[in-house]
């Protein structure tokens, strides 16, 4: 089993979720990760530094990159190949942060 595959099962659950959003300091939503097959485990990451970091810092991004384990060195490798993992490293290297809007499931 992978790092990564065993950091998400530390992660808090993402079944109340329907996606995230997140937002740029003008609030316009500048990507969305849905709960699908594919994106789930971003989406489980994405949550879980919103809980803790109230939103995408730096200082989150960097935990981020932690959490994604393996696939970091793979985006590091091949840009545009993990999305998700590349804004994290963008915003690790002193891009602007993200704020997060939580989509909840409906019940």
């Amino acid at each position: 089993m992978s790092q990564f595959a065993d950091n998400l099962k530390k992660l808090p659950g993402i079944s109340h979720l329907a996606a995230i959003n997140l937002l740029d300091t003008d609030g316009k939503i500048v990507a969305a990760i849905e709960n699908k097959a594919g994106s789930q485990g971003s989406l489980a990451v994405y949550n879980h530094l919103a809980q803790t970091y109230g939103s995408i810092t730096a200082e989150a991004a960097k935990k981020g990159l932690e959490l994604y384990a393996e696939h970091t060195e793979d985006a590091r490798l091949h840009a545009g190949k993990h999305p998700n993992i590349d804004r994290l490293i963008a915003i690790a290297e002193g891009g602007p942060g993200l704020r997060v809007k939580h989509l909840f499931a409906p019940a």
